[in-house]
């Protein structure tokens, strides 16, 4: 039954991510310093998305890891005109304390760059993933985990998805980086 629900869930994933288009819906949410952060104030500068939560047992901290070594690569080469964004897909839990706590845990070379958000609802979150990244995002009714996807995604300086990647497993960096700095070129 496990395997058949998450086969399920690969394919709403793929499904979801081959539909629509790419801009992203206004936002105003608040970050782990307790600043207000909205897509106005992320525009002209690209961004990279993910999806995480703080009590995560399973991929989110391999995850954010990842996050941490693609911000390293920007590091060498003399990257800085970016952000990073996650967004908690379990709000109710990860207040601005608490995912300040949990970005405390990585060796994060410039905490400036990362903006974990939350201010919102389990609802909200998973509705706006669906419809701005074709993300899926359920809480999981037998634990006090929610199920979301892995990828990773670099948005535009006009706020739009411009590219989407593994961001759990054989996470491609330097593409990452090169795609980063095409943007930043644009």
């Amino acid at each position: 039954m496990k395997k058949l629900m998450g086969i399920a869930v690969i394919a709403l994933v793929l499904f979801l991510a081959a539909c629509g288009d790419s801009s992203i819906e206004d936002f105003s949410h608040t970050d782990q310093r307790g600043e207000e952060i909205t897509l106005e104030s992320l525009k002209g500068t690209p961004w990279l998305a993910t999806f995480v939560f703080t009590n995560c047992t399973t991929v989110c901290p391999p995850m954010t890891f990842n996050m941490v070594s693609i911000q390293e690569a920007l590091l060498e080469q003399g990257i800085e005109e970016y952000k990073i964004v996650a967004f908690s897909v379990d709000p109710g839990t990860d207040k601005p304390a608490v995912l300040a706590d949990y970005l405390g845990k990585f060796n994060v070379p410039d905490e400036s760059k990362w903006h974990l958000l939350t201010g919102y609802s389990q609802d909200y979150i998973a509705e706006y993933a669906k419809d701005n990244f074709k993300s899926f995002v359920k809480n999981d009714p037998s634990s006090n985990q929610v199920v979301h996807g892995t990828s990773f995604y670099l948005i535009d300086k006009n706020g739009e998805v411009a590219h989407n990647y593994d961001g759990y497993s054989d996470v491609p960096v330097e593409e990452i980086v090169e795609d980063l700095k095409v943007l930043i070129d644009k």
